[in-house]
Formats: structure tokens, sequence, C-alpha cells
């Protein structure tokens, strides 16, 4: 199949208007709604929000390791949910995934040369099993473990080696854009602090672009130069960092800024708590969807889904019909309550 050949030179990947509508027999679960955003070359983006709020589902729709069920994912140009099984298996050597929890995506069956050595005669690198062992040895040490491991099984190594073992495995064939889905959740800190500045130096080392899928903000804002802010299957915000930390423009991304452990908790954007738990995707508020939770909202919240606007900073978007507001009011720490609002319910 030809490719289709989009973008610009600086944007790697370009996420156009993508949408996961999952049929199931309780009715169609909506886990994305027209998510848009561009990944710049050599860049490390943060994707932000609550569990669930489709950041897992959004990055294997970005492999299709789930299919999407409408926009583009636009990669170097190349239009890849347009792409048949050869081509997309090509595009996957550039594109690659570390999971969650290494242990359960291991075959605790396997040796580590195996789980290394899988990606590498899948896509034909490497002419012999000894030139296989030697660079999944290289990739090992590159790591921060040592070549003598190739030949142990998942279960004899500590939480953060395994991670390690994943991000080898994803590297073996030398991809220039990685996903990172939730990688340090599960370890202990000062190993989220390890493998944090790994995945910093394997950036700068091999110019990786990496989309960096997390929960806590505070990891993101050490470790992201851009973010995406996800709620319910749609971008709140997106910008920036150092600007959407500083200049927060969506209520729900103030929200979980806010939740982010301080000495000061007014220091960014005064103690703002979440109430209730995040709507069913069965069943989406109408409008907005951070409407049922937010402490800003007024009656036309309910009326139109909000479209990502620019904000004041070049790159800085968000959905918000009140953005202008809660921009000001970083400044002056105030906000109209809705009770003040005409028409608020």
């Amino acid at each position: 199949m030809s490719s289709i050949h989009i973008g610009s030179a600086e944007t790697l990947l370009r996420v156009e208007g993508l949408t996961k509508v999952f049929h199931t027999s309780a009715g169609d679960v909506r886990a994305l709604s027209d998510v848009s955003f561009d990944v710049r070359r050599g860049s490390l983006m943060g994707l932000v929000g609550e569990s669930g709020s489709g950041k897992t589902t959004l990055g294997r729709c970005l492999l299709r390791l789930i299919e999407p069920t409408a926009g583009k994912v636009v990669f170097d140009g190349v239009d890849i949910t347009r792409l048949d099984a050869r081509s997309l298996k090509a595009m996957r050597k550039r594109m690659q995934i570390i999971f969650q929890d290494p242990f359960s995506s291991f075959n605790p069956r396997m040796r580590i040369r195996q789980i290394i050595g899988e990606a590498l005669i899948a896509h034909g690198i490497g002419r012999s099993p000894r030139e296989r062992d030697d660079i999944a040895a290289g990739l090992l040490e590159e790591v921060g473990l040592s070549a003598d491991h190739l030949s142990r099984y998942p279960h004899e190594f500590s939480g953060g080696q395994r991670q390690r073992i994943g991000i080898a495995r994803a590297l073996a064939v030398e991809p220039e854009f990685l996903i990172a889905d939730e990688s340090v959740s599960a370890l202990d800190v000062s190993v989220q602090a390890q493998i944090l500045n790994l995945l910093q130096d394997l950036r700068d080392r091999r110019g990786l672009t990496i989309l960096f899928i997390a929960h806590d903000l505070s990891v993101v804002e050490y470790l992201c130069d851009e973010m995406v802010v996800l709620y319910l299957g749609r971008v709140a915000e997106t910008g920036p960092s150092e600007t959407v930390y500083g200049t927060p423009a969506h209520p729900y991304t103030r929200a979980l800024l806010s939740a982010i452990p301080t000495i000061d908790p007014a220091h960014r954007c005064g103690r703002q708590i979440l109430a209730g738990d995040i709507p069913s995707p069965l069943s989406p508020p109408s409008g907005c969807v951070f409407r049922t939770r937010c402490p800003y909202a007024i009656e036309r919240c309910g009326e139109v889904v909000p479209p990502l606007a620019p904000v004041e900073t070049a790159g800085h978007q968000a959905a918000c019909i009140r953005m202008e507001e809660l921009v000001v009011s970083n400044r002056s720490s105030t906000v109209t309550p809705v009770k003040a609002v005409a028409g608020a319910g």
C-alpha cells in the first residue's frame, strides 16, 4: 500500500480527531473522543489524567495495538491508520512501547536472551543466535544491567531491573518513538528516579521521541517538555509543561496540580479538591464532560462541547468556555463563584 504523506518536518507524530468506541453488551463505550495533538521530534511529552481517562487506550491506538474507530495517526508524514499489515510491521520497528508491568508482559518461561531476541528475530536483525546475543548483551549494558543476565528468567529480577529489561526490549529494533505506559508507577520512589534518569539519558543519546503516560504530575513536571491532559477521553489542555504548570487554563488541570503534595498548597493555583468519581464512558455528560465535577460550571457548559482554543502562550491550548477567567485567576487568585454567575445550576 502506498504511504500517505502529511505533516511538517518538526512534527514527528500528529494525532488528528482520534476516536475509539468499544461495542459491549452494555452499550457503546466511548473511550476516546476527537483527540488531537502534535508531538515534536526529539521531545519528551507527558500524557496525564486520572484512571479511566483513556491514556492507555490512546497509547495503544497510536501503535494500532488497538484499532481506532476514527481519526488519523500520522507518524513522520505517514498515516498509519491506513497501512496494510506488512507496512504496519515495518512501521512498528520505528515505534515501540514500554509496558506498565514488565513482569506480566514477559513470558516467565523464557530467558532474557529470548525475550529480547524475539524482537530481533521478528524484524530480521542479527544473522545468528550469537550475533543476537551480542546485541542483547549490549542493550542490557546500555540500560544499566549486566550481559551475564541474559541466561536468567524474569522472576530472578527486581521490579526496577525488570523495567530496565522492558526498556532494552523496546530499544532492540532501534525505534525513533517510544511510548512509556505508566512505566514507573509500580516502582519505589528511588527506583523511579533511576528509570526516569535513564529515559532522559536515552532520549538525549539516541535522539528518541517519548510519550510518557502517567497519573503522577510531579513525575511529568520533572521529566517532560510538553504535556497533554486527558479527561474522559477528551483533551482538556495541552502545551509546554512549564506553561501548563505555571498558568493552567482548565479547571481539571488546576485540580490535578493542586493535588501534588507541597509545603505550600497555594503555591501554584490554590487547593482545589475534585468531588466525586470520573463519570462512566457508557453515559458521558453532555457538553463539557468535566462539568459534573467542575466548581466553575455554568449552564452553557452542558450545552456545548468546548473546542481546544489557544490560550496566551504559543502552543498552549485548553477546552473550557471559562478559560480566559481562569487564566486571569492564576494571577489574582480569584474566580467568579458558580453561584454568582447567571444561569448557573
